[in-house]
């Protein structure tokens, strides 16, 4: 089984920019889907963003299109989030998941992941 570990979150202003790492032991990132889900206080868990193992195709959520973007390292087993003109909107924990099964596009609310990170928080503030 992957085990999953996201780092990167912080503190930061409105504005501003992160950049979330997930990193992967146990299996090869490439032969997933991976998601990066977000969930603020008293809120539902969304799913932000994924990046599909097959063809690489991406998507967004209307909120973080055009600020965030997903991308592999497969080098280095991971997924990273950059995160560019942050809101205060933005803040919550955010979690990386990886797909139920390999070689699978995303499919916007599918709900079948095999393993999840811890989360690393993201809190934009002034």
């Amino acid at each position: 089984q992957v085990q999953l570990v996201e780092s990167g979150g912080g503190l930061v202003q409105p504005g501003g920019s992160l950049r979330l790492s997930c990193t992967a032991s146990g299996d090869r990132l490439d032969y997933y889907a991976i998601v990066w889900f977000r969930q603020a206080p008293g809120k539902e868990r969304e799913g932000v963003s994924c990046i599909s193992s097959v063809d690489g195709s991406i998507y967004y959520i209307e909120s973080v299109r055009g600020r965030f973007f997903i991308s592999r390292d497969n080098a280095k087993n991971a997924v990273y989030l950059q995160m560019n003109s942050l809101k205060p909107e933005d803040t919550g924990v955010y979690y990386c998941a990886v797909d139920r099964l390999p070689f699978r596009l995303c499919v916007q609310g599918r709900d079948d992941f095999g393993s999840w990170g811890q989360g690393t928080q993201v809190t934009v503030s002034s």
